[in-house]
C-alpha cells in the first residue's frame, strides 16, 4: 500500500494508517468482528488491535454493535464500520429516465429515486445536470439525508467519455450529455466528485463483485437490450481504448446487418446506426418474433412467449443465438477471454436455453472456447456497478486515517 501523500514511508503514522485501512477493509468485507478476530486477521497483537479500534472509534469510522454471547468466558464486544461515516450516490441513465441510489459506506442502499426523462425529451438538452441532481436529491430525501451528503458519485450512461476531450461519445440519443463541462457542472450541483462511466462497464463491475464473473480476471460481458455493447475486462481492468469506445460492438459490421453510417455521434440515428445492434437489439428481436407469428409488445415478452410456442419459439431462439454467436466470434477471436457473460434484457429473457444455443452455435466459429454464462444478478446491474465503484472511490479517501490527528 502506498504511503499517504506528504508522509514518509515507514514512519509510525504511516504504519498506523496502513493498519487502520487493512482493518477497515476487513470490516467492510466480513461485517462485525471482535477485537480478537480482527487481530488474528491482521496479525496485530491484542494491545495494538485495541489501540487501533479505539483510534477508529474516535475518528467516527467504527462503532460497537453488541457482544458475542453463548460461549465460555466474558462476552466479546463486536465492532463494525459506522454506516454514518460517509455516503455515496450511484446514477443509471437509460432511454426513459434517470435512477439514483444512495448507499452508506458499508454498501447498504438507503434511498432510491427515479426521474422520468425519455431520450427524446427536449429538457435533456438544457437540464441534464438539473435532472441528475433531482434524481440524487430525491434518493437522499428518501434516505433522510440532506443535499450534499454524498462524498462520491458515479454515473452510468450509454456511450463513453472521450479521455482527450471529456465529451460523451457513442450516445447520440442523449442530447445534452455532450457538453465538455458536464462533469464539472454535475460535481458543482451535487457537491461531490463525479465519475461518468460507460453503463456496460459498470454492469461488468457488478458481475465481478456480485455475479458470475467473481472468479475471473479476463472476461467479456455482452449487453443486449435496446442498445448493444460489451465490457472487455483484461487482468481485472476494463479496456477503454483511445476514445473510450472499446466494447462499442453495436457498431460492428456483420453479414446481414446494415452498416452504421454518418459517424458514431450522428444524432439523426437514435438507434446508434447499423451493425451488430441491428441484429440482436430489442427492436430486431421483436421483428424476428413477429416474422415467426409471435406477437408481443416488447422483445422481452416475445422471448417469454417462446416457451409456449414450441415450433416458432425454437426457430426464434435458434436464429437469435446464431446472430449472437456470429458477433461474439469476432470478439472472442481478438480477445480470447476466459468467460463471456450474456447480460441485458434480451439475455435475461432468453435464459438458459438461449445460452445453450449460443454455446452450440459458437462451435466452428471461434477457435477459443470460453465458458458462456447468463448474468444472474438481482436488480439493475448498472446501478449495482455504479454503487460498487462509488464505494471503492469513497473508501480510498474515507479509510485514510492519515488525514486525522488520531
Amino acid at each position: 500500500m502506498a504511503a499517504p501523500p506528504g508522509s514518509t514511508p515507514g514512519t509510525p503514522r504511516v504504519l498506523r494508517a496502513m493498519n487502520d485501512r487493512a482493518a477497515l477493509e476487513l470490516l467492510a468485507a466480513h461485517g462485525p468482528l471482535t477485537r480478537t478476530r480482527l487481530g488474528e486477521l491482521t496479525g496485530l497483537s491484542k494491545p495494538t488491535a485495541s489501540q487501533l479500534l479505539a483510534r477508529l472509534e474516535s475518528a467516527g469510522l467504527v462503532r460497537t454493535t453488541g457482544n458475542v454471547t453463548g460461549r465460555p468466558g466474558p462476552s466479546a464486544r463486536l465492532y463494525e464500520i459506522d454506516p454514518a461515516a460517509a455516503h455515496v450516490a450511484a446514477v443509471a441513465v437509460d432511454r426513459t429516465g434517470i435512477t439514483a441510489a444512495v448507499a452508506d459506506i458499508t454498501g447498504r442502499t438507503v434511498g432510491e429515486h427515479r426521474v422520468a426523462a425519455p431520450a427524446g425529451d427536449p429538457a435533456l438538452r438544457t437540464r441534464t445536470a438539473g435532472l441528475v441532481t433531482e434524481a440524487v436529491h430525491g434518493a437522499l430525501a428518501a434516505a433522510g439525508l440532506a443535499p450534499g451528503a454524498v462524498c462520491s458519485t458515479v454515473i452510468g450512461t450509454p456511450g463513453a467519455l472521450d479521455p482527450r476531450t471529456g465529451t460523451l461519445r457513442y450516445a447520440p440519443h442523449l442530447p445534452g450529455w455532450q457538453s465538455r463541462t458536464l462533469r464539472e457542472d454535475l460535481a458543482g450541483a451535487l457537491g461531490s466528485p463525479v465519475v461518468i462511466e460507460n453503463d456496460v462497464n459498470l454492469a461488468a463491475v457488478a458481475e465481478q463483485h456480485h455475479g458470475t464473473a467473481q472468479d475471473f480476471d479476463d472476461f467479456v460481458l455482452v449487453w443486449a437490450d435496446e442498445g448493444v455493447g460489451a465490457a472487455i475486462v483484461l487482468g481485472g481492468t476494463p479496456l477503454r481504448g483511445a476514445t473510450g469506445g472499446a466494447g462499442e460492438i453495436g457498431y460492428m459490421p456483420l453479414p446481414g446487418a446494415p452498416l452504421a453510417r454518418g459517424g458514431q455521434d450522428d444524432a439523426a440515428r437514435p438507434d446508434a446506426g447499423g451493425g451488430f445492434q441491428q441484429l440482436v437489439g430489442s427492436p430486431a428481436v421483436l421483428r424476428l418474433a413477429q416474422e415467426h407469428g409471435i406477437e408481443a409488445p416488447t422483445a422481452a415478452k416475445a422471448l417469454a412467449a417462446v416457451a409456449h410456442t414450441p415450433g416458432a419459439g425454437d426457430a426464434v431462439l435458434t436464429e437469435l443465438a446464431g446472430r449472437l454467436a456470429t458477433g461474439l466470434a469476432s470478439v472472442i477471436a481478438v480477445v480470447d477471454p476466459e468467460l463471456v457473460v450474456l447480460s441485458g434484457g434480451i439475455a435475461q429473457a432468453g435464459g438458459e436455453r438461449l445460452r445453450e444455443l449460443v454455446e452450440a452455435a459458437l462451435t466452428g466459429l471461434a477457435l477459443p472456447r470460453p465458458e458462456i454464462r447468463i448474468s444472474a444478478l438481482d436488480g439493475d446491474p448498472i446501478l449495482l456497478g455504479a454503487l460498487r465503484q462509488a464505494l471503492t472511490d469513497a473508501r480510498r479517501t474515507v479509510f485514510d486515517t492519515a488525514r486525522f490527528d488520531v
